[in-house]
């Protein structure tokens, strides 16, 4: 069914309704364009009335009117055909995108659960990250904490020692002036006179000397100088005083103030050597007896390891030096008894070399006089090797082994004349052939060995 365009020839076309068979052979009324009046036209003059015209053209009406239902009529089914197909394609297309819509949400649940997992996984990850970060700077925290700590501790014993030493130090000075306020009136007793008032100047005199040479020692020490000389002054100047104390407390006092007197001349300065000592050895980083065996045992037990060690790698080097002469004697039986002549040539070479075994040079040297070939070599597997080859190039060659080690002639070289025939000593001389007399003879050692080399290829070829 075909469809009339809307305008022909610039004038807007009406579409005819068929209610009648009479309004198809009306003319169809066009609408006028221009606005122009119609020139003024004759009317024409009324036909007469044809019959058989009239029945043609009621013929055609009825064929028309058949015509135009049939094809309404194929318009009506096409256009269902549409319409069913339309419906058809719609509800296709519209299964199609509830299809599509539930794979795209499938998808979507997926791409979001996936979503959910990574970030999940990511949330744990950042997670651990946050928690092996929290734990190192924890750990770093409590090594800082330790580390200040331990500075601290370090810091309270340095205190502690430094207290301890300072103590230490006035107790020794205060005893030591103790000592010598107990020791100096025996001591100005013993000198005094009343003719010579001004020797009581002598114990105070002796006592400060003393005094004085202690500092000296002390003084020695911190500048880290020899202090055993001053040291030793001041035992000399103890000793003198607290024999003064003991002479004169005996002869006018009793013994115990002569003993006391004396004793206190000696605690006084040796109280004060002891705390100089304990510096001097700090000093020098001299260790405690406790040290002293601790670091004793450490060097037996060292040395009891190093011994150890040292035996066992003797062990070692002699288990060595064994396994070695083992092998060596093995290879010279194996040697005597698979080459008994180049053995016994090998050794005269040693001796004669001044060797005591059979070195390599020198089994080379004998090999290459008796076989005349290098270690690893010799006629045989000259031969063995030399029949491998033929084998392998037969085989390449697809052809018997035979026919490749087959010579026409064993004794022939190239200074003999080829010969086809063994021709009459007496007859007439046949060209290809050869006489005794030809060719100077082989020597005996030749011919021996030209017999071995035809026997080896024969036994050959029967393999």
């Amino acid at each position: 069914m075909t469809t009339s365009p809307p305008q022909v020839n610039g004038h807007r076309r009406r579409i005819p309704v068929i209610t009648e068979w009479q309004t198809l052979l009306a003319a169809p009324a066009e609408e006028p364009v221009a606005t122009t009046a119609p020139e003024a036209q004759p009317e024409p003059a009324t036909p007469a009335v044809d019959l058989v015209a009239q029945a043609e053209a009621d013929a055609i009406r009825t064929k028309a009117y058949a015509d135009a239902e049939e094809q309404r009529a194929r318009a009506e089914a096409e256009a269902e055909a549409l319409r069913l197909k339309a419906e058809g394609e719609a509800k296709a297309a519209e299964m199609k995108a509830a299809e599509e819509a539930r794979k795209l949400k499938l998808a979507n649940d997926k791409a979001e659960a996936r979503a959910v997992e990574e970030q999940k996984a990511r949330d744990a990850r950042i997670a651990e990250s946050e928690r092996k970060r929290a734990a190192a700077e924890r750990g770093q925290q409590a090594d800082e904490r330790a580390h200040q700590e331990q500075q601290q501790t370090a810091a309270a014993a340095e205190a502690d020692v430094a207290k301890a030493s300072k103590t230490w130090r006035k107790y020794a000075i205060a005893f030591y002036a103790v000592c010598a306020i107990v020791a100096l009136p025996v001591q100005i007793a013993a000198f005094w006179d009343r003719d010579a008032p001004w020797l009581v100047i002598a114990p105070l005199m002796l006592e400060g000397a003393a005094l004085v040479v202690t500092k000296g020692a002390a003084a020695a020490v911190a500048a880290n100088r020899p202090h055993w000389h001053y040291r030793t002054v001041a035992w000399v100047f103890a000793f003198i005083a607290a024999g003064i104390n003991l002479k004169h407390g005996l002869d006018a006092f009793d013994p115990a103030t002569a003993f006391g007197t004396a004793f206190a001349s000696l605690a006084g300065p040796g109280v004060w050597d002891l705390h100089e000592h304990g510096r001097i050895r700090r000093r020098d980083g001299v260790l405690t007896r406790r040290e002293r065996r601790a670091a004793k045992k450490a060097a037996k037990r060292a040395a009891e390891e190093k011994v150890a060690a040292e035996l066992f790698e003797a062990e070692r080097q002699a288990h060595l030096e064994n396994a070695a002469r083992d092998a060596a004697n093995k290879l010279d039986a194996d040697r005597k008894q698979m080459f008994p002549r180049v053995h016994a040539h090998a050794l005269k070479l040693a001796a004669d070399l001044g060797e005591t075994a059979i070195t390599p040079a020198i089994w080379k040297q004998a090999k290459l006089d008796v076989d005349g070939a290098m270690p690893g070599e010799s006629d045989e597997i000259l031969r063995m090797r030399n029949t491998a080859a033929a084998k392998v190039e037969a085989a390449r060659l697809n052809k018997p082994v035979s026919t490749l080690s087959k010579t026409t002639n064993a004794q022939r070289v190239p200074h003999l004349p080829p010969g086809a025939g063994r021709g009459s000593k007496t007859g007439p001389r046949v060209r290809g052939t050869r006489r005794a007399g030809d060719s100077p003879a082989f020597v005996s050692a030749a011919r021996k060995q030209a017999a071995i080399a035809a026997k080896n290829a024969s036994t050959e070829e029967q393999k």
